[in-house]
């Protein structure tokens, strides 16, 4: 049986906690000169690193068990069979072919996820991690809590060159929101998926607005993608109609005439929903149970599964709904609430959703000041005005309809929700932002027209 903690947790941990601090440290000293958004930097990878121990304690000894406990399981078995034969974990990455299944024995142990063709990808990529901390479960989770960050750090620093002036809100929007920094830093999938939104939303803004390195960021998008169709495949949906909306308003943003510009909105959206729909039905072979022609039968199977998951959390319920497009359609303001917004704060019962309930109040309570400051036509001027915003709202909204239309479980929520959340959070801050600047300018405007005015009276 697997131990996962031991006296190698007491070495490698603080070792590699020391060791990655330094490193850190390095880093930040030698870049925070030229770029002062550096300052960040330590204290999101510390913090980082935090969430994923964190995690570690909490699946031990509150959960007893669960996801990451099975991953290092399946990790620590492979790291016996590298022991036992250097050449078959390789030979298990590749395939596993069911022959594999005979050369586990008691010695090396047997794997937990040997046929689940998503699970099994969490193994494959980290238990080299695994080897390297010696087998220790917390040495290894700092590892990959730490490569993980790198592609957030990626995507935040490619974000605040285009806005300079949101250096601290969008470091707390992707660095320090305890929800995300807590399950997106664990050996779990969420911590491989929501690295690989981040590497892919880099990538992709990289390619299209700085136009540079293209070999090596279309490198890194095909890398993220495959990751995604991999581990979480509908993560991958909900990115493909956000990006050619985006690439479809940059190429909107040559056109001068404001009233083109609306005319074309409409046409934009319904054009990146139809080619996202060509392109997922091109990739169907690839998707599996994903694929467009089970995916509606799929999110009414997951979600009544999950409303019999007892996951430290209480189970909820969004109604039913038949597997049709209206049928889909008719729960999607509902299923939004529930990704973005629950736990309500008075729905808790139990510490570990606490946090959760007050991070989904203070949201929501963020997100109806600037529903009714703003209104749907501003939206819309703020909306050309950062292209960005028809990624990071769509895929935030899709995301977040897509994890409430199949999840009926809080404890399963707070973590599948985990991608939409920063993107979310970046919106809001990006859209609150802009729309001071729109008022500035307004005011601006009318004061320079109030002054020509005065002056031709004058005359």
């Amino acid at each position: 049986m697997v131990q996962f903690f031991s006296l190698i947790d007491l070495i490698i941990a603080p070792l590699y906690l020391v060791i990655l601090y330094l490193a850190a440290k390095n880093i930040q000293q030698k870049k925070i000169a030229a770029n002062p958004s550096y300052r960040f930097f330590v204290k999101g990878l510390m913090v980082k690193i935090f969430g994923g121990v964190a995690v570690c304690f909490i699946y031990v000894y509150y959960y007893g068990g669960g996801d990451t406990l099975n991953y290092y399981n399946d990790c620590a078995v492979l790291v016996n069979l590298f022991m036992k034969s250097p050449i078959l974990p390789f030979q298990y990455m590749l395939g596993p072919d069911t022959s594999l299944w005979y050369s586990f024995d008691s010695d090396t142990g047997w794997p937990i996820y040997f046929s689940d063709i998503h699970a099994i990808v969490v193994v494959k990529y980290t238990w080299l991690l695994c080897l390297i901390s010696f087998k220790s479960y917390l040495g290894m989770t700092m590892l990959l809590a730490s490569l993980s960050f790198w592609p957030i750090w990626r995507l935040y620093q490619t974000l605040i060159k285009e806005f300079p002036n949101l250096t601290r809100e969008l470091a707390y929007a992707l660095l320090f929101i305890p929800s995300v920094f807590f399950w997106g830093s664990g050996l779990l999938k969420d911590t491989i998926t929501f690295a690989s939104v981040c590497l892919f939303a880099s990538a992709y803004s990289i390619i299209l607005i700085q136009r540079k390195d293209f070999a090596k960021n279309i490198f890194l998008l095909i890398v993220a993608s495959l990751l995604l169709v991999k581990i979480k495949p509908y993560i991958f949906f909900a990115l493909i109609p956000g990006s050619i909306l985006w690439f479809g308003g940059v190429q909107l943003s040559a056109v001068k005439n404001s009233l083109v510009k609306g005319l074309s909105t409409p046409f934009l959206i319904a054009f990146s929903l139809v080619s996202g729909y060509f392109m997922l039905s091109l990739m169907s072979v690839f998707l599996g149970d994903y694929a467009l022609e089970t995916v509606l039968d799929k999110a009414i199977v997951t979600q009544q599964d999950l409303k019999s998951e007892i996951y430290g959390g209480s189970s909820f319920d969004i109604g039913d709904f038949d597997p049709t497009v209206q049928g889909i359609l008719s729960k999607l303001p509902i299923a939004i609430n529930a990704a973005l917004f629950r736990p309500y704060i008075w729905e808790v019962n139990n510490l570990a959703m606490l946090f959760s309930g007050l991070e989904n109040l203070i949201l929501l309570v963020f997100s109806i000041y600037l529903l009714v400051k703003l209104r749907v036509y501003n939206l819309f001027r703020l909306m050309f005005r950062h292209r960005i915003l028809f990624f990071t709202v769509y895929f935030s909204m899709f995301f977040a309809f897509s994890v409430g239309l199949t999840t009926s479980n809080f404890g399963s929520l707070v973590r599948y929700k985990i991608p939409a959340i920063p993107f979310f959070v970046i919106s809001l801050v990006i859209i609150w932002t802009s729309y001071k600047e729109l008022q500035a300018e307004d005011r601006l405007r009318l004061q320079v027209e109030e002054d020509e005015r005065r002056s031709g009276l004058k005359i």
